[in-house]
């Protein structure tokens, strides 16, 4: 690596070869400024990973951004313009690019910087050497922090003083353990950042709940999460962040049994194995996570019904519970209640039960409250009670569609209101 950063590391990616890319960088990588592709992208491209989004850094200050892209053609958005961000859009695609910053006060998530044109400086404020580096638009690696070094060993660890950096957004305390579970291979993160970690864990609390509500979502589903929260808990930190127990044994039984399945993990399902026994659980969590109402609901349904499934249940049974819950709702319960059983992974009867909904629509419910008014069943809270035991005497019939047993079935419920 030379003394300004550059590597012998070149990106070959589609991305930067052709399409919307090459096209913003050609406007803004001229006339005295240069532009690089920076942070995840960059880290992806080198393990061979595909990148959820690229962004941009630039020597140009925004308004000059903003000038040359719409002389382009392209759609500037100044959706972060006092910290140097603009979204970018071409044809349909939006790119952030930000002009290089320097830090002059840091205090929390509000630092105050000066824009720059030093790539090193920043480079070195961001959180970890693995999301600092910067490829140049003919794929030039530059690293300026050690971040190939870590990269090769799947170390995450913080740029410069992790106590400084920490204490610069304490959101960097779930990053670090976010990254580590996405990116580490070793169940021990890096010491210096773990003992950083726990002794700035009372700053989590200065946290917005939607910002640890995103980041424990991508860390539960990574794919190192098991051991990465194994650390976490043992070094206090998954109470501070759930506010109540952790059921780690469940939540590795999970892992174990979606990787037996072949299907991808769910953060929410991940989340109830996590920290979800009873329906108070999802309660405490949707206040100290603002989970979204689905999420929410998600939650309650799981804490209050993962006992009441299993392949214990007759087959019968089985399809009233899915037409019961509906087919999301039945595969959270099926998968928290086979991750909690004392069966393994490969169980051939809890995979036959959790795959009930892929096998099996339940049908609609035939009668109406017509075929109960004309066997003389009036209008009101009689009818809905009376419907009510029609359609439980129909599930527990197992869904019967010929005419006869339907009308036994509405001739007895009638007879019974």
């Amino acid at each position: 690596m030379s003394s300004d950063g550059c590597t012998d590391r070149m990106l070959d990616v589609p991305w930067l070869a052709s399409g919307p890319l090459p096209q913003l960088l050609s406007v803004l990588d001229r006339d005295g400024e240069d532009a690089r592709v920076v942070g995840g992208a960059v880290r992806n491209a080198l393990l061979g990973l595909t990148a959820s989004e690229i962004d941009i850094a630039t020597t140009a200050v925004p308004e000059e951004v903003m000038r040359r892209v719409q002389a382009a053609g392209f759609k500037p958005v100044p959706t972060g313009i006092e910290h140097g961000t603009v979204t970018v859009v071409v044809g349909q695609v939006p790119f952030e690019v930000t002009t290089l910053r320097q830090d002059v006060e840091t205090y929390g998530r509000h630092a105050k910087v000066a824009f720059g044109r030093d790539w090193r400086a920043d480079a070195e404020r961001r959180d970890f050497t693995i999301n600092a580096f910067s490829a140049r638009p003919d794929g030039a690696v530059y690293d300026y922090t050690g971040g190939l070094a870590d990269l090769a060993a799947r170390r995450v660890r913080f740029i410069g003083d992790p106590k400084k950096r920490i204490e610069e957004d304490y959101l960097r305390i779930l990053r670090f353990f976010r990254f580590h579970a996405a990116y580490g291979t070793s169940d021990h993160p890096d010491r210096a950042g773990l003992e950083a970690c726990i002794a700035g864990r009372d700053g989590l609390e200065q946290l917005s709940r939607e910002r640890v509500r995103m980041e424990l979502l991508k860390l539960v589903v990574a794919p190192h999460a098991v051991p990465t929260l194994i650390a976490m808990t043992n070094a206090g930190l998954t109470l501070r962040v759930l506010g109540g127990v952790s059921y780690l044994a469940s939540f590795e039984m999970m892992a174990k049994v979606e990787a037996a399945m072949g299907i991808v993990a769910d953060p929410v399902q991940r989340l109830g194995a996590l920290a979800v026994w009873v329906a108070e659980d999802a309660e405490r969590l949707w206040r100290r996570l603002r989970l979204t109402n689905n999420e929410h609901e998600r939650l309650s349904s799981m804490g209050e019904g993962w006992r009441r499934v299993s392949p214990a249940l007759s087959e019968p049974a089985q399809r009233a519970k899915l037409y019961r819950l509906e087919p999301l709702h039945f595969t959270d319960h099926a998968l928290l209640a086979w991750a909690r059983s004392s069966a393994g992974a490969a169980d051939a009867a809890w995979h036959k039960l959790a795959t009930l909904p892929q096998g099996w629509t339940a049908p609609a419910f035939p009668l109406k409250a017509a075929d109960f008014m004309s066997r003389g069943v009036e209008k009101g809270p009689a009818l809905g009670a009376v419907m009510a035991k029609a359609e439980q005497a129909w599930l527990e019939a197992d869904f019967p569609s010929d005419p006869d047993a339907l009308t036994k079935i509405a001739d007895s419920a009638a007879k019974s209101g």
